[in-house]
């Protein structure tokens, strides 16, 4: 979503934090659905409880650390502002100045601790440098030790960019191939080892990680040079992570639940953005390679099993 205090600045014609208009944040109206509309579209939908981020574009790791801090402190606080309101209702995954580990850390902290959100929202990235960074790990720590979910989500300046930006081939694509590097440097570089109770959802149904995988083992047999901190084929891991269930195809999505299992999927939308699947829950229930308990588990089991802070 986008935050009130974002649009109340640009409202006043003042830019926020260094946000402007001109950021396209204003652009899907969607993104700043008032709350009854969104219950609406939520109760049209089928969903009970919608766990609600931020739009990618409050990331900004670009800007001075500082900056970035005091936007995630007021995003989190309109969150949580919001999951007190209706806390039958929604979640709350929050932002973090992930440019700046330490300043990240006290955010997962005051998050978790003080404003009861459900976790956080980061990209696959911080300015170009891959999680295997062992910078990160005071922010893994932290999150493991607190219980945050991680959800991976990209911005539009994926890897793809630099090579088109024709197409929409940034999104169509640059999405899928940015979360499969993403968790080759999780686990290559040792993070899910070190903090195995780690809870990470690879959005976009982790991207083309699942059908990666098989060449990732063989290459991990073929070049022991290549086989970073794991001592494991590539393959073991993936159901350490979660995913969601935005395929669009079910016959993508039973691969993923083959590969993976039910009980590491739950449903995705990716709404508000225009690549959302609009009814996800009729989209789920009529497709016929997935049994009955598998359907349960993406729409109510996976999540119940995580979220114990959302009220069922």
């Amino acid at each position: 979503m986008t935050v009130q205090r974002f649009r109340d600045a640009i409202g006043r014609n003042e830019c926020w934090h260094g946000m402007t208009a001109a950021d396209g944040e204003l652009d899907n109206p969607r993104n700043h659905y008032s709350v009854a509309r969104r219950l609406e579209e939520m109760d049209r939908m089928g969903v009970d409880i919608q766990l609600v981020s931020p739009t990618d574009a409050f990331y900004q790791y670009r800007q001075d650390p500082a900056t970035t801090a005091a936007i995630a402190r007021e995003v989190n606080d309109e969150l949580a502002e919001l999951k007190r309101a209706h806390p039958t209702r929604f979640g709350a995954l929050g932002t973090l100045p992930m440019q700046d580990p330490d300043l990240a850390v006290a955010e997962i902290v005051r998050g978790m601790r003080d404003l009861d959100l459900n976790g956080f929202m980061i990209e696959d990235h911080v300015n170009g440098l891959t999680y295997d960074s062992p910078v990160f790990g005071p922010v893994w720590q932290a999150a493991e030790e607190l219980g945050a979910f991680l959800l991976i989500h990209q911005n539009m300046r994926t890897s793809v960019a630099y090579r088109s930006r024709s197409y929409f081939l940034p999104n169509s694509i640059g999405n899928l191939v940015d979360r499969a590097i993403t968790f080759a440097t999780f686990v290559y570089g040792g993070v899910m080892d070190d903090y195995p109770d780690l809870k990470i959802c690879l959005g976009h149904a982790g991207g083309y990680t699942p059908y990666a995988l098989d060449r990732l083992d063989h290459g991990w047999h073929v070049w022991p040079w290549s086989r970073g901190r794991i001592t494991a084929p590539p393959s073991t891991y993936a159901s350490r992570f979660y995913y969601d269930s935005v395929t669009y195809q079910a016959r993508t999505l039973r691969f993923l639940i083959d590969v993976v299992g039910a009980d590491r999927v739950m449903l995705g939308t990716d709404w508000p953005a225009p690549m959302a699947i609009d009814d996800p829950v009729e989209w789920l229930t009529e497709q016929t390679v997935l049994s009955a308990a598998e359907k349960d588990l993406i729409l109510r089991g996976t999540a119940a099993s995580l979220f114990d802070r959302v009220s069922a």
